[in-house]
């Protein structure tokens, strides 16, 4: 029997706040534990919460990236559960009526386009963080109360592929509109996949098993294929699928249950008293909309219509917002986009990395690499003779003046090149002889003796060009 994957994604995202969802404590990664959070994230009685302003805003902008239907209407709403990593019994969360609803994404996998829904988007606070050891678990409450958007998905993905497509799409858009650090590795972005099996053309969902805390893209993809092929090994055995919580052993690259899911938890959901509804007027929902940053295939787009660029190029530059603005500002002082996006990609990018530098940071400013790449174009200097410009760039020289003070410009005077080739040719009687008689390295011998009597500077394409019609003559 062929079967099918159905797969649904949510995605908890941390927004980019510099205080908490409901306190003005600091929003921080990796710092001392429990020195950033007050007694509202404590949960001491008497507190009340506060909502973050500039969250309301960011949920807003990823809202309308993703084409979502906006509850002007901001509610929320009790979570009621007793974990230790909960210090006040209960998480505060929108429910019942999320700030967006019915939004969707496209995908591209292998040249196909493919439409995801979302269901909704919603927001709610972060929970203190757990580290078990052997004798007992601690606590971090740092990250309690941290900013969240919970963004779940229809269960529309069929392949690993498709889900670790998503995964990426909706990354880079949250990355670009500057509402979240989107660092998996860090848990800024942690995911949770539902997958399911069924049998091919049937409408019917299969017991899903839901795979929680996905840290990265890959092994979103890992994990679902895994898992596809597990459930249906236990659906043909006789076994059947266990609705249930697994992991992702990412040393074993296999799925473990971790519990067993029978129903629905009763959270006793309700409407959260210390935080009245606030109603988003017209006015400022426009001014997030009106504000909105370039979106990564607005991007793209340009790069590859407007530049020329291939859609891997292009995508290669759009991984990080530094290296595509490098990109865009280096353009400012060049118009060949493809000499451009080589030099980004390539030796930019080398020299960056074994520095370990982000292109905030690089060295070669991008109306350096612009007049180099100028210089190429227009043919003053050489491809070799630029390597040798690009390191002096390197260390702030400016390229133009490096090229002036070292003699570097190429001769491309036709008649000075005509006497530098005539001259070679009749001290090198020989060579002559063996090129007619088929020795191709002969012509590279006179090539080399033009260049080395115009101590390199002579351009290497039209010295071989005048020195094939002058050798055809003798």
């Amino acid at each position: 029997m062929e079967y099918e994957t159905v797969i649904g994604i949510e995605i908890h995202c941390e927004l980019k706040t510099n205080t908490k969802m409901f306190s003005s404590a600091p929003v921080s990664f990796a710092k001392k534990a429990n020195t950033n959070t007050n007694e509202i994230d404590l949960g001491h009685p008497g507190t009340l919460p506060c909502v973050n302003k500039e969250a309301v805003r960011m949920a807003l902008r990823a809202c309308t990236a993703l084409q979502m239907d906006i509850e002007p209407l901001v509610r929320f709403d009790r979570k009621n559960y007793y974990y230790s990593d909960l210090p006040k019994g209960f998480q505060i969360t929108q429910q019942f009526h999320p700030i967006g609803e019915h939004g969707k994404i496209v995908i591209d996998v292998d040249g196909e386009k493919k439409e995801i829904g979302i269901t909704r988007l919603h927001m709610e606070e972060d929970t203190a963080k757990q580290f078990h050891y052997d004798f007992g678990t601690m606590l971090d409450f740092n990250r309690a109360g941290t900013p969240l958007v919970e963004i779940v998905s229809e269960p529309d993905m069929r392949s690993g592929k498709e889900a670790a497509a998503y995964v990426e799409k909706l990354r880079s858009i949250l990355y670009y509109l500057d509402v979240s650090d989107v660092k998996m590795e860090e848990g800024s972005m942690r995911c949770d996949v539902n997958v399911s099996v069924r049998p091919k053309g049937s409408d019917k969902f299969g017991t899903k098993t839901e795979i929680k805390n996905l840290n990265s893209i890959s092994n979103v993809q890992k994990a679902i294929e895994y898992e596809t092929e597990r459930q249906i090994q236990a659906i043909e055995s006789g076994e059947g699928v266990k609705q249930e919580t697994r992991r992702f052993d990412e040393a074993k690259k296999i799925t473990v249950a971790m519990r067993s899911k029978e129903g629905a938890v009763d959270y006793k959901f309700f409407p959260e008293p210390n935080i009245a509804p606030i109603m988003l007027s017209e006015e400022f929902i426009k001014g997030v909309q009106d504000n909105m940053p370039e979106l990564p295939d607005e991007i793209l787009d340009r790069l590859v219509n407007t530049y020329g660029l291939t859609t891997t190029e292009a995508n290669i530059l759009v991984s990080t917002k530094e290296m595509v603005r490098y990109f865009t500002d280096v353009m400012k002082y060049t118009n060949n986009a493809k000499l451009a996006c080589n030099w980004v990609l390539v030796d930019i990018s080398a020299v960056l990395n074994k520095e370990n530098k982000t292109f905030d940071e690089c060295p070669v400013s991008p109306k350096a690499l612009g007049d180099l790449i100028a210089m190429i174009e227009a043919k003053t200097i050489s491809n070799k003779q630029a390597r040798e410009v690009f390191e002096a760039v390197l260390t702030g020289a400016d390229p133009k003046q490096y090229v002036e003070e070292h003699n570097l410009a190429q001769n491309s005077d036709s008649d000075a090149l005509m006497k530098l080739v005539e001259e070679v040719l009749n001290e090198n009687p020989q060579s002559i002889e063996d090129f007619k008689a088929g020795k191709d390295r002969a012509a590279k011998f006179l090539v080399g003796q033009i260049m080395k009597k115009s101590k390199g500077t002579a351009n290497p394409q039209m010295a071989n060009e005048l020195l094939m019609q002058e050798i055809v003559k003798r």
